[in-house]
């Protein structure tokens, strides 16, 4: 293929990239005015959660990966059925459920999420549905810690954004340390990195109890509630969901999942009056023995979100590194000022950072997107940077010689550059673009934070539920190798193809 019909070619498919990334603008969610008839209307209701949070609350089932399941799931259940439609459950981080509940990724957020005077002043509450205490958990063998009043000069391990780390913070003289995950503090008790955990009773119920490394240390100390978060606004859904967890409480279904996941306990007769069945307990011991293949089509789902977030992004990467390099090159000013100002910028902040302000900060100015959508303009934004500056790179390495004998044939500017400047600089720039690609493939995972379910976030998920975080991240591993290493493959091919080609 000659220069001028490869040149063709590439300009074709960056037309479409950028066609195809031009309409990912147009894809954001709107809110309607009343949740309760949109929820009606669309036949489902999304209620934001976080399974990375884990049991008993939600998390996959071990005999069946892409089913959640939990006291949650089931009271989730309960409320859909008795709206007269289906749930369904939006991903989230825990402790942003409540920032993407109030920017309208969810009609509700329930996740064990506690009832405070700061989260009352942003959203509405529904009445409580359940009475959470905080437990202290300390090693079999720890004597010297008895309660709450001997932790001073010990180091605590508590979870972000919750009561037991107001308490922890409140007592003074504790080295208080902060994860992001349930499991990871209990792990580390368990290895004597930490001295105590304090965490609420149903977490400890699930992760603590049944370790026989742990212990529980003094009686279960203060008392608060876990509410549904509703958005200011929704009074209608409030009081919808009030009478639904009101009849729940009467008729016993609501203590029936209790006593299901082993949660009943004596706080909660405040709320209940009645009694209901209790099967169906889906035990820690239970999911560590499932078998490892159970949750290969999750991981495979994972991987395959992956793939699609990657190359999409990538597209749009490569055409806006093109144009921010013709722009910085040729444009003149004020193009080439923009240009080398979005390049720096891009690159001396994190992706992190530029992830939540697309979004979470943005709807704070009227600009609202999906997830799918922020995950593409993120990871393809940033990227378009670096490929900028690669093709930067491969457009300085072509002598100048090579323009200069294009415009001495009458060649313009612009075709020279089409023609003669951008082949060989793409050539000079390829092994490095491949390599951004690959790049890509593993910095995908960063926009678990922005609720995509990628394959790092679904891993994240079922490690957290089964604790087998060293199988299932041996099996991601390979998938993220098998993902990258064809693409290497690929880039040789390409570059012995053009080298015979430039012969």
């Amino acid at each position: 293929m000659n220069k001028s019909g490869w040149m063709k070619n590439f300009l074709r498919v960056l037309s479409l990239c950028i066609g195809l990334s031009a309409l990912l603008f147009w894809v954001a969610p709107s809110r309607p005015a009343n949740t309760l008839e949109k929820i009606q209307k669309s036949g489902y209701l999304l209620w934001g959660s976080d399974a990375e949070g884990g049991a008993p609350y939600i998390f996959p089932d071990p005999k069946d990966p892409s089913k959640l399941i939990g006291f949650e799931v089931d009271l989730a259940d309960e409320i859909a059925r008795e709206l007269g439609v289906r749930p369904k459950q939006a991903q989230n981080a825990w402790d942003s459920l409540v920032p993407a509940l109030m920017r309208g990724d969810s009609d509700i957020a329930m996740n064990g999420i506690e009832i405070t005077p700061q989260r009352q002043k942003e959203v509405l509450f529904s009445e409580p549905y359940y009475i959470y205490t905080e437990q202290l958990v300390v090693r079999k063998d720890e004597e010297a810690i008895q309660g709450v009043d001997d932790l001073k000069g010990k180091k605590v391990g508590t979870l972000s954004g919750t009561v037991a780390q107001d308490i922890l913070m409140n007592m003074g003289g504790v080295d208080v340390k902060i994860y992001a995950g349930q499991v990871e503090p209990y792990e580390d008790l368990a290895i004597g990195r930490l001295d105590a955990v304090l965490l609420d009773l149903p977490i400890a119920a699930y992760y603590a109890k049944p370790n026989p490394k742990l212990k529980y240390a003094g009686p279960p100390v203060g008392e608060g509630f876990y509410g549904i978060a509703i958005r200011k606004g929704d009074e209608d859904l409030k009081k919808r969901i009030d009478e639904i967890l009101d009849k729940l409480m009467r008729t016993g279904r609501l203590k029936a999942i209790y006593e299901k996941w082993d949660l009943w306990n004596e706080q909660q007769e405040k709320l209940f009056l009645k009694a209901g069945g209790t099967e169906g307990y889906v035990s820690l011991e239970e999911s560590k023995k499932a078998p490892v293949y159970t949750f290969f089509p999750t991981l495979l789902k994972g991987a395959g979100i992956t793939i699609f977030i990657s190359f999409v992004s990538m597209a749009l990467a490569v055409s806006l590194g093109l144009v921010l390099t013709l722009m910085r090159l040729y444009g003149g000013q004020p193009l080439s000022g923009i240009a080398t100002g979005y390049i720096e910028i891009y690159r001396g902040t994190p992706l992190l950072i530029q992830l939540y302000i697309l979004y979470y900060g943005l709807p704070n100015i009227g600009i609202s997107m999906n997830p799918l959508t922020a995950a593409f303009l993120g990871l393809g934004m940033n990227y378009a940077a670096y490929e900028a500056e690669l093709y930067r790179a491969g457009i300085s390495a072509v002598p100048k010689g090579q323009m200069e004998a294009a415009l001495s044939l009458g060649m313009t500017r612009g075709t020279a550059v089409k023609r003669v400047i951008l082949p060989q600089a793409f050539r000079i720039a390829l092994p490095g673009v491949t390599n951004d690609f690959i790049a890509l493939f593993k910095d995908s995972s960063l926009v678990s934070v922005i609720a995509m379910v990628e394959l790092t976030k679904t891993y994240s998920i079922l490690a957290a539920s089964t604790l087998r975080f060293f199988e299932l991240g041996l099996i991601v591993a390979l998938l993220y190798f098998a993902m990258s290493y064809p693409l290497s493959l690929l880039a040789r091919r390409l570059e012995d193809r053009l080298k015979r080609s430039k012969r």
